[in-house]
């Protein structure tokens, strides 16, 4: 278990710096040393202000309505507990999103934080495979993945950018090319175009990389990686109408895995079912879950002067 979690997020690691690396050399090669300076102070300076949006804000963005703990306390209760063992800071807020569809995302930081979930899941998971989607959901925020992913954006946005600008100068330069003997830096128009889409692919295998930690984590936190295999199995099935299940059984999606902001869910629950015979997994096992002589003093969620938007899906 800890091995696949140290090597999914030094994967994480690696691929992070990739994409800086990316943004660092396209500033190095338009303006040396002073505009890689300039660049890394500005993505400094953008992290250091991030924007402050509420995640109730973000929330009502989608219709969720929020979800009091005296609506459905045992729920609360097992998300006290999923909080409680997954170490977050201050308890996440839960909303219901009026949609059938089977979904669940998250939004905001450690500190303050809300949890959406569809009608869709009430409807169809039991409350064990509930259990498993909290947990994915706390996993994230307890590792940071809406900060990390939105570091990721940024870095990839910047990428576009200069490449946009790059292209712009060499079409402005053009005809000057055509009608002297001047030549283009072939290697750095070829990095030029092609930057972003090696960013944006690294940003997809870091996302996906995450899913693969958030569910391992999930694992970890319930003790019961079944129950987060059958939720994801049920969302997956729900997702295709019954005459697409007869005549595209291995599914319509036909996107390939490099563009895929999640790994395949066969893939993810192949992973999960596999810590059942994994002897360090069964070895820190604890007593059922859904404990409900437990209760747990947890402190009011405060709000604070800043923390990091974004969505996790």
């Amino acid at each position: 278990m800890k091995r696949h979690t140290i090597a999914n997020r030094l994967y994480s690691i690696i691929l992070l710096l990739s994409m800086a690396s990316y943004l660092a050399l396209l500033g190095w090669l338009f303006a040396g040393l002073d505009g890689l300076i300039a660049l890394s102070l500005s993505c400094l300076l953008i992290v250091t202000l991030n924007p402050t949006l509420s995640p109730h804000w973000l929330m009502s963005l989608y219709g969720a309505i929020p979800i009091k703990p005296d609506q459905a306390p045992e729920l609360y209760e097992l998300l006290l507990h999923i909080a409680k063992r997954s170490g977050l800071k201050t308890l996440p807020v839960l909303y219901r999103v009026p949609s059938s569809t089977l979904n669940a995302f998250t939004t905001g930081s450690q500190y303050h934080a809300a949890i959406a979930l569809t009608n869709g899941l009430f409807d169809r998971l039991s409350l064990r495979e509930l259990a498993g989607v909290l947990a994915h959901e706390a996993s994230h925020i307890r590792n940071n993945d809406i900060w990390i992913m939105g570091l990721a954006d940024l870095f990839s946005r910047g990428t576009s950018l200069l490449s946009l600008f790059g292209q712009l100068v060499l079409l402005i330069n053009l005809p000057f090319v055509l009608l002297t003997e001047a030549r283009f830096n072939w290697p750095l128009v070829v990095l030029m175009i092609f930057a972003p889409y090696v960013s944006a692919l690294t940003q997809l295998a870091l996302s996906r990389t995450r899913e693969f930690d958030a569910d391992l984590c999930a694992a970890e936190v319930t003790c019961d990686p079944r129950g987060l295999a059958s939720a994801l199995n049920k969302i997956e099935h729900a997702q295709y109408s019954l005459w697409e299940r007869i005549f595209f059984p291995g599914g319509r999606d036909s996107a390939p895995s490099l563009l895929r902001t999640h790994p395949p869910t066969e893939e993810r629950v192949k992973r999960l079912l596999e810590l059942e015979t994994d002897r360090n997994f069964k070895a820190m096992a604890y007593p059922e879950l859904i404990d409900y002589q437990t209760r747990l003093g947890y402190r009011a969620a405060k709000r604070p002067r800043r923390h990091i938007t974004g969505l996790w899906f």
